[in-house]
């Protein structure tokens, strides 16, 4: 695959398609950067080499063109700050305001367009906005790999109009290498914690991985789907009762490629969902009525550690409880605790999928694993065999 490191941008445009779409507070300020930080490698490295920087990203859901709440002005002060050069915002992402300002950038520069979705076209993958946004860079980069599962003009389209000046920044190659190193070329054991509420949000994932692992771990809301599936009693935690049979299918087909599936031995029960509920810790497929299941139990924590330890290449999806309660966030936090112990033993830990990357990151082990992926459902998409858009553009 074509990386930044395949070009000479002396001298030259870069455009860039970063993903600046950062939560803003109330007064419009960032309140997280992480995907400002993300972009800053591959923007440093370009302006190094004696070129300029056009930079695009959507930001929000605008529901027309002026949206204020969704400029992209919003993030141009946290951007220089954390880039260490000025970067100047233009109010447009086509026509000739643009054109004034980019024909005129020295090497070294930073330009930030305004929000690309004020355009319907950008989400439509429309060939003549993209052609218009190709106007702005001599060499197309994307390292927005949080929207590369989408064909929108600014992630896909557009490297149409760049032939052989297409590739892939720093952040693009580092996920896309992380997630090669899981899927393609581990080192074994393989262990895939998955977590979540739903089977079926998690079915594709098991599929295509189920070949590529020797240990998986299933925590969360769809422990429940599956004891019940195997005759347990789960009370009244979240249960799809429609995919019972799908969870049979599933411990089945993993009995036969020899995958160990390790559910929950015990659970945290709460009389309510609720962080001040009662609490009661029971074996996970005797939960009374009345009862709902939203954190594992000690057991299991001592357990799933034990696996996690013994494993050489982990992938982390899903938290393993409600640990947005504090009362329910003991068992993720040891998921975690383990995974940091085991990378620190020299295994490669990735952790992706939105609620997990949260955990990480309220937990404090963002720099205790091996990587943590900026892109949920490019990475899902990822994890369940699928081609990206963005990527097959480059590739």
């Amino acid at each position: 695959m074509k990386t930044i490191n395949d070009f000479n941008f002396s001298g030259k445009k870069a455009l860039i398609r970063v993903d600046f779409n950062v939560p803003l507070n109330e007064n419009f300020e960032v309140t997280d950067d992480t995907r400002i930080v993300a972009a800053k490698p591959t923007i440093d490295a370009i302006l190094a080499q004696g070129g300029s920087v056009v930079l695009m990203s959507h930001l929000g859901r605008p529901k027309a063109k002026g949206d204020d709440k969704n400029s992209l002005r919003h993030v141009v002060s946290k951007a220089t700050q954390i880039l260490g050069v000025p970067v100047t915002f233009v109010a447009d992402c086509i026509g000739d305001e643009v054109r004034a300002v980019v024909s005129k950038m020295k090497a070294g520069e930073v330009v930030l367009l305004e929000n690309l979705r004020y355009y319907p076209e950008e989400e439509a993958g429309d060939l003549e906005f993209s052609k218009k946004l190709s106007e702005w860079g001599d060499i197309y980069v994307n390292d927005a790999f949080g929207t590369a599962h989408r064909a929108h003009a600014s992630t896909t389209i557009v490297a149409q109009f760049f032939k052989d000046k297409a590739c892939f920044g720093k952040l693009m190659e580092k996920e896309l290498a992380s997630i090669a190193k899981v899927l393609k070329t581990p080192e074994r054991p393989v262990v895939a914690i998955l977590g979540g509420s739903k089977v079926s949000s998690k079915i594709g994932i098991i599929e295509n991985i189920l070949d590529k692992i020797d240990h998986l771990i299933i925590g969360g809301g769809m422990t429940y789907t599956f004891i019940k599936a195997k005759g347990g009693k789960v009370g009244d935690s979240i249960c799809e009762n429609d995919r019972l049979e799908l969870a049979l299918q599933i411990l089945d087909k993993a009995e036969k490629m020899g995958v160990k599936v390790h559910l929950p031995l015990d659970i945290l029960a709460a009389d309510s969902f609720s962080n001040d509920a009662k609490t009661q810790i029971v074996p996970v497929d005797e939960i009374p009525d009345g009862w709902q299941g939203l954190d594992i139990g000690p057991k299991t924590e001592i357990a799933f550690s034990f696996i996690i330890m013994q494993c050489k290449t982990i992938l982390w999806n899903g938290p393993v409880g409600v640990f947005e309660m504090p009362k329910f966030a003991k068992g993720t936090i040891e998921m975690g605790n383990a995974i940091a112990d085991a990378t620190e033993d020299g295994a490669f830990s990735l952790v992706g999928g939105g609620d997990s990357v949260s955990a990480v990151k309220q937990f404090g082990f963002e720099n205790k694993v091996s990587y943590v992926s900026t892109g949920g459902g490019a990475m899902l998409e990822m994890l369940e065999g699928q081609t990206l858009p963005g990527v097959a553009a480059i590739v």
